[in-house]
């Protein structure tokens, strides 16, 4: 399996086409004007690539972002990708400089008034990294909390303490979910953010998720998470059949998208991904705490959704926010890919049935016991008989769908007390 090199082109400075090596390596390129992404296209290894190839999948991938930019900026948005087929870049530059300026800020504030939240456990060189690079932010936030979640020794309590400005709070009862409310009650901030240690973020990330808050109905918001590896088979699997990149376009889910998916049981796991999210923090005053039966250290993973679930249910909004962008690194073996999935699925599961018994009208039963097994039946047939690349997977997503099931019968009943904590 050849590896992908992963290209960022800032176009309003580079739009003629890169010099790629498509013969020994597959190719992963992430549009950007400036600071904001813009789409981005996948070379397979040998794939021949043509100045005019080139510049039609550089306009489809970008499009979206494009054009819907041009419409919240009242600007017509027809002419841009004839002019970059022609390669009129003089033109081009100038409309999308018009059309971009109102999403570009001219200044930004030294820091706003945003709780970060990191939850670790015995990863002391990685969290090193993370605060390193928070500190370095062009707009930092007020407050930074590092949770060291049952630790075993001393390593993430040293390393806080090289960093005046962050606050160390240890958690001795295990379990991310466990961590994430603790960093909450920390929280001194209208706003906390919730990032991973092996996370990268983007210089204006903290900016940009405060600037999702500037509109009253938001309660919750989820960025762009861009893969920074994609070296291994792990990692292309990953990112190709799970990835966190939710696009380059702005969504809104609101009350009207709860109602409208209820019957079959909104797809909240579509929403983002709790490595780039965050929340005001009086939502969970109204909705309760992150459900401390999910998540790693527990049922495995969708704290993240779950508690998005119940924030749409309480008739708020959800801001998917693109210019929040993250960079994550995937698991680069596939045994602990399959690890991985493993425990998604089997959180995934018992999210699914804990947001079922929250609101009996909701259709998760259905896609539990009807869509995902005619789903994964499929996948075996198709599969069937090496499972290369993505059904590599395919018989540990089934083990932890069955794992859930067992795991939520067994834990069905601790409920509200988790939620109140």
């Amino acid at each position: 399996m050849l590896p992908y090199h992963i290209t960022h082109l800032n176009l309003q400075r580079q739009l003629q086409m890169p010099l790629l090596d498509t013969a020994r390596k597959g190719n992963y390129l992430v549009f950007w004007w400036g600071d904001l992404a813009l789409g981005d296209l996948y070379l397979a290894p040998g794939q021949g690539l043509t100045e005019q190839s080139y510049y039609e999948k550089l306009t489809a991938a970008i499009q979206p972002a494009v054009e819907r930019y041009a419409l919240k900026a009242g600007q017509a948005a027809g002419a841009w990708s004839n002019w970059l087929r022609r390669r009129d870049f003089s033109c081009l530059r100038e409309w999308m400089g018009s059309v971009l300026q109102d999403f570009t800020p001219n200044a930004v504030p030294e820091t706003v008034p945003v709780t970060v939240v990191i939850c670790t456990r015995n990863r002391a060189q990685h969290l090193q990294q993370c605060l390193l690079m928070l500190g370095q932010l062009r707009c930092r936030p007020q407050q930074i909390v590092v949770v060291d979640n049952a630790p075993s020794d001393e390593s993430t309590a040293e390393v806080v303490r090289n960093f005046e400005e962050v606050e160390y709070v240890k958690e001795p009862r295990a379990g991310l979910d466990v961590a994430r409310n603790t960093g909450i009650r920390q929280a001194s901030c209208p706003v906390v953010a919730f990032t991973d240690d092996d996370v990268r973020v983007h210089p204006l990330w903290v900016y940009r998720v405060w600037e999702s808050f500037q509109d009253p109905k938001v309660a919750a918001m989820t960025g762009l998470v861009i893969a920074s590896q994609l070296e291994t088979e792990a990692q292309q699997i990953f990112e190709k059949h799970w990835s966190f990149n939710r696009g380059y376009v702005d969504k809104t889910y609101d009350e009207a998208y709860f109602r409208q998916t209820l019957p079959t049981g909104p797809p909240v796991w579509e929403i983002g991904a709790g490595a780039n999210m965050a929340f005001r923090t009086s939502v969970f005053k109204e909705v309760g705490y992150f459900d401390e039966r999910l998540d790693v250290g527990a049922a495995g993973c969708n704290g993240d959704s779950e508690m998005w679930y119940r924030v749409l249910a309480g008739g708020h909004s959800i801001h998917y926010n693109p210019r929040a962008a993250a960079f994550h690194e995937h698991r680069r073996e596939i045994a602990a890919l399959k690890k991985q999935i493993y425990y998604y699925m089997r959180g995934f599961t018992a999210a699914a049935l804990v947001q079922q018994q929250q609101h009996r009208q909701a259709g998760y039963h259905k896609h539990l016991f009807r869509v995902l097994p005619r789903y994964y039946l499929s996948l075996i047939r198709q599969g069937f008989p090496k499972y290369p690349f993505q059904y590599r997977t395919l018989f540990t997503e089934i083990g932890g769908i069955l794992s859930g099931l067992v795991y939520y019968v067994k834990n069905r009943r601790a409920s509200a007390k988790t939620l109140s904590r």
